[in-house]
């Protein structure tokens, strides 16, 4: 069978995982990193220590008698006290852990591009660019004002602080971004991870619209750290914070390279369309890194961890959140919820993907012509499997059509051959052979499922809510109607007469449906094999 046809909006991403790292170490370079770790790890350490504990006195003069969080900007003075001291200590500090430092380019006054956003996000390290760029402020959890000297550390910096325990937090820290933004030079720059969440460095994810709400100049800053051996990325599947932290001290030296762009100052549009200012300014970005673009997103993390925790593997979880939700129309709870059907349905299967075995065994039917040719829509790369994206989008796309009220009446007067209301299971057992083109079908397992209150028969309404909670078997049922309605229709036009005299049941539903006339109309959409 040829791939069949798809809508290009919705092929995979160049990049499958940018959330996984698998650092692999040689002998050589295991036995380099224990050699040196001797001699650099307890004088790097110790090093840290007496310079964080310079750092104190000059973050409290900095930060005395000052709000918790501040509503005002620092005086001058303490803020050129804490630019000039600690950021000196800061260098030293770099340059104790061993990173070497390269910077491109140079950071625009606050007046010129009130925030910067920095990209690709890979690991705490990228704290650098921060140190690098003078100190400006960032947005961070505010539970981390408790950490001893980091906490000082933020209020010096002035960081916009988001709390987890506050309903409105997103709301409160968007509109503070927005109010130092636009304070012509009063507050400090405020320096954006857009990204959200740390990446392998393989791509650019999604970019949150913070920093692009606004509508204010941008200057984009680019990390890279060019080293033969990797250590410093730090990602959803991957070495621990304490492997990478211990590891990359560890090295001789680290290459760190920051590249301040020109400021990208947005047009009209832009400025009035924050999505379309992020996706100009990831484009930029993503060109100058040679890296492609991916609509992955913090939320895709969020379902890889679930993914884990249902024993599915942790890849499993991704969808690109940021274009099924959009294009789709749905939410974090629909998916959610898409995420444990699948994982009941793929549970034997170790590799996280639904065989068309493991379909039917779910469905409580045995695999036919009719159940094949329904999962080779849902199996969109033709690999004769169907991982999670492919369900949600099938889901949506081709299950989804088939659960309208209308849909639903006609197919439960298909099923209810003696119209008296209600299906008997000999009427459902007789239909769904039928559809399935399968006979002497057991389906006393599915009838009890739709019999809720256990009477023997299915009312509309408890057809009505099994359909609903359960598409994939409306679209089997109405696949069925599709071809019978076509069947109908070429034999309306072979003979008028005999169709006059016809008196099959389903001729009768179809002319006091009002179906149209036309053999394309016949053939339902959501049949169809393009999305």
């Amino acid at each position: 069978r040829p791939p069949l046809p798809r809508q290009l909006s919705f092929t995979p991403p160049l990049i499958r995982n940018p959330f996984i790292y698998n650092l692999k170490l040689t002998a050589m370079d295991k036995f380099r990193m224990v050699l040196l770790g001797i001699i650099l790890l307890p004088i790097r350490l110790i090093l840290l220590v007496i310079i964080l504990l310079f750092v104190w006195p000059f973050v409290a003069i900095a930060t005395a008698c000052s709000p918790l969080k501040g509503s005002q900007p620092l005086v001058p003075w303490r803020r050129s006290l804490f630019r000039i001291f600690v950021g000196f200590l800061g260098q030293a500090l770099i340059f104790s852990m061993g990173f070497v430092v390269k910077v491109k380019g140079k950071c625009a006054s606050s007046l010129e591009a009130p925030l910067l956003v920095a990209a690709p996000h890979s690991t705490f390290f990228d704290a650098i660019a921060c140190i690098v760029a003078g100190f400006p402020s960032t947005v961070s959890r505010a539970e981390n004002l408790d950490v001893p000297i980091f906490g000082r550390l933020l209020r010096a910096t002035q960081s916009v602080l988001v709390s987890r325990v506050d309903a409105d937090s997103r709301k409160n820290t968007a509109n503070e971004i927005i109010r130092r933004a636009t304070s012509n030079g009063e507050w400090p720059q405020v320096l954006i991870f857009p990204e959200g969440t740390c990446s392998n460095r393989s791509c650019l994810i999604t970019f949150r619209l913070g920093a692009f709400s606004p509508g204010v100049p941008v200057q984009p800053v680019l990390l890279k750290y060019p080293n033969r051996l990797d250590t410093v990325t730090w990602t959803w599947e991957g070495p621990k914070l304490s492997q990478i932290f211990v590891m990359t001290i560890c090295q001789l030296f680290t290459k760190v390279e920051v590249e301040f762009m020109p400021v990208h100052f947005p047009n009209e549009e832009e400025k009035n369309n924050p999505l379309l200012f992020a996706n100009a300014v990831r484009s930029k970005m993503a060109a100058a890194l040679g890296v492609p673009v991916t609509d992955h997103t913090y939320e895709d993390c969020r379902l890889m961890i679930s993914a884990g925790e249902m024993t599915l593997p942790m890849e499993t979880g991704l969808v690109e959140f940021t274009k099924v939700s959009k294009k789709l129309n749905l939410n974090w709870d629909n998916i959610s919820q898409q995420l444990n059907e699948f994982a009941e349905i793929a549970k034997a299967s170790k590799g996280g993907r639904i065989k068309i075995e493991e379909f039917a065994g779910y469905l409580k039917i045995p695999v036919s012509s009719a159940l094949k040719e329904l999962f080779a829509l849902f199996d969109r790369n033709n690999d004769g499997t169907i991982d999670f994206r492919e369900y949600v989008i099938g889901l949506a796309i081709i299950c989804a059509p088939a659960t309208t009220e209308e849909t639903i009446i006609m197919a439960f007067k298909l099923f209810d051959i003696d119209d008296d209301g209600c299906i008997t299971q000999d009427e459902f057992s007789s239909l769904l052979g039928s559809s399935l083109g399968l006979h002497n079908i057991d389906s006393s397992n599915m009838f009890h499922d739709m019999d809720t209150d256990g009477s023997g028969t299915i009312t509309y309404d408890e057809f009505r809510d099994f359909a609903l909670k359960h598409p994939v078997y409306a679209k089997l049922f109405t696949t069925y109607l599709d071809q019978q309605r076509y069947f109908v229709y070429s034999h309306e036009r072979a003979d008028s007469h005999e169709r006059a005299e016809s008196s099959s049941i389903l001729p009768q539903i179809l002319s006091s449906s009002g179906y149209p006339e036309a053999k394309e109309d016949f053939l339902s959409t959501s049949d169809k094999k393009e999305d």
